[in-house]
């Protein structure tokens, strides 16, 4: 449900964690970036990195730091492999964790996916004022997490409420 509130375009960050892709093959951050801008909001920075809990955490953090970034979207390396290393590099970086994100993904990818959802380890969360959302690496799930979940919450015109009017009171 939206509103006749203003919207309010959010700077977001779009980080592709693989060890196999690049830039030119990455389908799921050309995704997301094109979603993002199409909603109205601007691309800040794009970045891919292999999947390096330590590579990831620096640019995570700097980006976290940046007064002018609102919003981050992480994709890729939240499964079960053993190079899979995105919760356990951005995890300790939040200073709250949006449990129900994680729990709401997996729900409606059971829809599409079945029991293969179980092995998601997609999570959001709050660090320093900025939105952190950890996807997982395919298409279709960016596709499923903006259409079903974030795009709604990044809009200052979703009822009844929305992540980006608080914006404001994040730092409170």
């Amino acid at each position: 449900m939206t509103s006749t509130a203003a919207f309010l375009p959010l700077r977001i960050c779009v980080l592709t964690v693989s060890d196999s892709r690049t830039l030119a093959e990455d389908s799921s951050g050309d995704y997301l970036a094109a979603a993002l801008a199409e909603a109205g909001h601007l691309l800040h920075e794009r970045a891919l990195l292999p999947d390096d809990r330590y590579r990831l955490r620096a640019l995570v953090s700097r980006w976290i730091a940046d007064a002018a970034v609102d919003g981050i979207l992480v994709t890729g390396g939240t499964g079960f492999t053993g190079r899979d290393s995105t919760p356990e590099a951005l995890l300790p970086l939040l200073d709250k964790t949006m449990p129900g994100f994680g729990e709401i993904f997996r729900a409606i990818s059971f829809e599409e996916i079945a029991t293969s959802s179980l092995q998601s380890r997609a999570f959001a969360g709050l660090a320093n004022g900025t939105f952190v959302f950890a996807l997982p690496g395919s298409t279709s799930a960016c596709r499923t997490a903006w259409e079903r979940i974030v795009r709604a919450q990044l809009d200052a015109r979703t009822r009844p409420c929305n992540l980006a009017t608080l914006r404001p009171r994040l730092k409170e």
